[in-house]
């Protein structure tokens, strides 16, 4: 399900030089920390510098050195549909031309709203946010206000956004330092919190559906929400394990809690549904984030019309003058649009494009003898070395992982046309954009790269 774009994709030079991104890295530091507006951009994770990027289009990107890439990274999964999808370019052209933003109630909010009420089971009522945490810090408040509790569980691994509540055990970590599994240590992820922030933020592993029964019996009518993500998506990529989700769901109903799905990175990318559809779990609020906007900064919350009612005047608060942006709700619409048009075939394309990717990742990892395991769900995946057959949650992430050989790998991809990132806590993403071309292309260059072994040192 590829359209025809505007740029035509050539292969990259043979000779791969950065020498310009690298002389604006250096005058980044007189205006900019680490040279961009996220930690995850910078030397971190880049090593000596990151790349700067100029253009994009489809399925690839172009950097200031003038070296095009397959891209894999999909900016952190904002673009199911790809770079400068055409629609969703014409609708942000149309809504710049008529007005960026009114703050005042549009048809455009309204025709996003009944969108993703046709798409996700369980949502009656919608609000529209800026960004994945702010959808998620609005969440927090809300089921505290709806419930009159004030804890909430949150599972070792996930990553909800840098609000205060949520940043706990969220980063790899040294195995010793998580305690044990029944009582993990709750481990801030920041300076800078509020001195009470975590008080009521309790921590549990993913996957085990005898720790949260557990938690919510130690805890009667303290807990507000189980809140978690559809998929583990900031520790590579681990699914929930069969008949985990809706053993979730069983157990929040038995103890009067309500359960919260995170689909920041998974909403309109897994599947038009998203996790619930594709799991068959219905949970009473569902968040949005990356893959609402195309690439716009434009999120969302919804679920149950009677908890959604306690944000009306007089009751839980919730502010925002760039709520419902007009251009990012006209690449919304447009972007949803896309996603349902031939009965969703731009997300089973992007599906089968995720499947061949990963099986023939692990397929030449295993060839040249590498112990490696691709995970993956759909269109998500990531290389995670290790010895281990499976990675199942944040536990076996910290201690079976090599983060650093991970990202010495990702980083010799870019040197042969292929750009994805280098946190092996992070995952590739397939978009309705790639092609088979674009497989072959990154396959031939990871065989390269194996065939080397320099990242392996």
């Amino acid at each position: 399900m590829t359209e025809e774009h505007d740029v035509t994709h050539e292969k990259p030079e043979t000779t791969f030089r950065t020498d310009a991104s690298e002389a604006l890295f250096r005058r980044s530091g007189d205006s900019l920390v680490e040279g961009g507006s996220s930690p995850s951009r910078g030397p971190a994770t880049y090593g000596a510098h990151p790349i700067f990027m100029r253009e994009a289009s489809g399925s690839r990107v172009v950097d200031v050195d003038g070296n095009e890439y397959v891209d894999w990274m999909m900016a952190y999964g904002c673009l199911p549909l790809g770079h400068a999808h055409p629609a969703v370019t014409a609708a942000v052209r149309e809504a710049a031309g008529t007005g960026a933003h009114f703050a005042t109630a549009t048809e455009v909010e309204l025709d996003v709203a009944e969108r993703i009420r046709a798409l996700v089971p369980g949502v009656e009522k919608v609000r529209f946010a800026n960004t994945g945490t702010e959808s998620m810090m609005a969440v927090l408040r809300l089921v505290r206000g709806y419930t009159g509790r004030p804890r909430f569980i949150k599972f070792e691994g996930h990553y909800h956004g840098w609000y205060d509540d949520y940043l706990a055990n969220a980063h790899p970590r040294p195995p010793a330092s998580l305690g044990h599994r029944r009582d993990p240590v709750k481990v801030a992820e920041s300076s800078g919190l509020g001195r009470h922030a975590l008080d009521d933020t309790v921590v549990v592993p993913w996957n085990d559906l005898e720790a949260v029964e557990r938690a919510l019996a130690n805890q009667p009518g303290r807990i507000a929400a189980v809140v978690t993500e559809g998929i583990m998506a900031n520790m590579g990529v681990i699914p929930p394990e069969p008949g985990y989700l809706e053993g979730l769901r069983k157990l929040t109903r038995a103890h009067d809690v309500l359960l919260v799905l995170d689909e920041t990175v998974t909403g309109f990318r897994i599947g038009r549904g998203g996790c619930q559809a594709r799991y068959a779990v219905e949970a009473d609020l569902v968040s949005f984030g990356k893959g609402l906007g195309a690439g716009l900064p434009v999120a969302a919350f919804g679920g149950r019309a009677d908890i959604l009612e306690a944000l009306a005047w007089g009751g839980v608060l919730h502010y925002g003058t760039q709520n419902g942006s007009r251009i990012g709700l006209y690449a919304a619409r447009a972007n949803l649009e896309a996603l349902s048009a031939e009965g969703g075939a731009a997300v089973e394309h992007a599906w089968t494009i995720g499947e061949s990717l990963r099986d023939g990742l692990q397929e030449a990892l295993d060839e040249a003898g590498v112990p490696a395991r691709v995970q993956g769900v759909g269109p998500m995946l990531q290389v995670l070395f290790t010895e281990a057959d499976a990675i199942r949650d944040y536990r076996d992430y910290c201690a079976h992982v090599d983060a650093e050989r991970y990202r010495r790998f990702a980083l010799a991809l870019f040197g042969r046309g292929v750009y994805t990132t280098p946190s092996a806590a992070l995952h590739w993403m397939a978009s309705a954009a790639h092609t088979r071309e674009d497989v072959d292309r990154t396959l031939e260059a990871v065989r390269e790269v194996l065939r080397e072994g320099v990242f392996l040192k």
